[in-house]
């Protein structure tokens, strides 16, 4: 059947006990960075505020663990606490079904399935899971997203320690399905010493051999890239004539490197300021109808951590925001789980032979010799 995402349903505004609840409360910032006593903190579920008798107001962007400033026209923004300045009215009230003037909508988008059986086998998520719907379904939400939506990726360096991985990632960026690529400088570096020397870490990324002094081969592929001032400047001069990182740059796509303390080098690209960092992925994210994330835990959550679970559209329309994790451990999927970020959807399987998949899934799909759900 032709591809379809759950409808948003409306809060009745007009039935207790939300036509009886009173407007929102603000109080004013008194020193810059702190929010006043009893500030609402936002989740990452939509929410709504009695801003005027009869009217309630949605957050059209949104992430968790901020806080909701009413401008002077009266626009509400979602402001993280370090952004917060003196005279900022905010948001308070703890209570999250309209007894402060806020309601949290946590059930927008359920369905409802059916409870079941009491008792039943399988019900967590384990190495033993069937993922095939799973797999079908995110080829139907990649195929609509692509012309509909904006479609996140999430890095790993995993991804690139292996041929055939890296170039069905680089498949999927040329047919269109990757519009923004977060990562850290490992991703990057690997890649480019993949393009570089056919290594990575020092062992070639298909014959698994390890190369003669290729423990040297990150550190050259760095330093070249330094030399030349830019991953772009590379890719533009001819050294780095494939891979992730060259057809990203080639297509124009928004890639955020974010630095951290682990970091060789860095890579020209690579946001050394975390707050810098988290501002670039974060006009990367507010833009996502669909992010996936590839074994990189920590990234993975700093992204859920940005993402609300849902987008309002330039018409008004409110949809559902898709976030994919994978990887081999479950542990790592369950993490982000964990969090509160986002009810992620989570595939337990190697990120290379899910790149390698997805692509090949693809394809039969554009062509024609595979069935849709």
């Amino acid at each position: 059947m032709a591809f379809w995402f759950p409808g948003y349903t409306v809060p009745d505004f007009s039935s207790p006990p939300l036509r009886d609840a009173p407007l929102v409360r603000f109080a004013p910032v008194e020193r810059a960075g702190v929010a006043p006593d009893g500030y609402h903190a936002t989740s990452i579920f939509p929410e709504y505020f009695h801003v005027e008798p009869g009217r309630w107001e949605l957050l059209r962007e949104s992430r968790m663990d901020c806080v909701v400033v009413q401008r002077p026209g009266g626009a509400l923004d979602v402001v993280e606490f370090r952004r917060l300045q003196v005279g900022d009215r905010v948001a308070l009230g703890r209570g999250e079904n309209g007894e402060d003037g806020i309601y949290v909508h946590a059930e927008a988008f359920v369905e409802d399935e059916g409870r079941g059986d009491k008792f039943a086998f399988r019900t967590r998520l384990t190495r033993e899971t069937s993922f095939s719907i799973d797999y079908d379904e995110f080829y139907d939400l990649l195929r609509y997203e692509r012309d509909h939506g904006f479609i996140v990726w999430v890095l790993g360096p995993a991804l690139v320690f292996d041929r055939d991985a890296r170039d069905a990632f680089c498949a999927l960026i040329h047919r269109g399905y990757v519009h923004g690529l977060l990562a850290g400088n490992a991703l990057a570096v690997h890649d480019v010493e993949a393009a570089l020397f056919g290594t990575a870490l020092g062992q070639e990324i298909y014959s698994k051999r390890l190369a003669p002094l290729g423990h040297y081969h990150h550190l050259d592929a760095i330093n070249r890239v330094r030399a030349l001032g830019s991953l772009k400047a590379a890719v533009a001069a001819g050294v780095i004539t494939d891979g992730i990182m060259h057809a990203a740059l080639r297509r124009g796509i928004p890639v955020v490197l974010a630095g951290s303390i682990r970091d060789d080098g860095p890579l020209p690209e690579v946001v050394a300021d975390v707050y810098a960092a988290q501002d670039r992925m974060r006009a990367v994210v507010r833009r996502a109808t669909t992010i996936v994330a590839l074994a990189t835990q920590l990234h993975a959550i700093a992204t859920g951590n940005m993402a609300p679970s849902y987008r309002v559209l330039e018409d008004g329309t409110v949809r559902p925001v898709f976030f994919y994790t994978v990887d081999m451990s479950e542990f790592a999927v369950q993490k982000l789980a964990n969090r509160g970020s986002l009810t992620a959807r989570s595939l337990l399987t190697n990120v290379q032979d899910f790149v390698v998949t997805v692509e090949r899934g693809l394809r039969r799909r554009e062509a024609g010799t595979e069935k849709t759900l």
